[in-house]
């Protein structure tokens, strides 16, 4: 790690910390929010849910 550059697992806390939930609604959209981005990548251009082999 660079001098010039912060530690980024105090970086990964800063960003958690921003994104805290206030109360249970806002919860519920966070987490609906990071389904729907999840959900979306599991699909190709065509809107074809992708196959995935583990």
């Amino acid at each position: 790690m660079s001098p010039n550059q912060p530690d980024k697992n105090l970086v990964n806390e800063v960003n958690d910390l921003e994104s805290t939930p206030v109360n249970s609604l806002d919860a519920q959209q966070q987490q609906q929010a990071r389904n729907d981005r999840r959900k979306q990548s599991q699909h190709d251009d065509n809107g074809k849910h992708k196959e995935s082999y583990h």
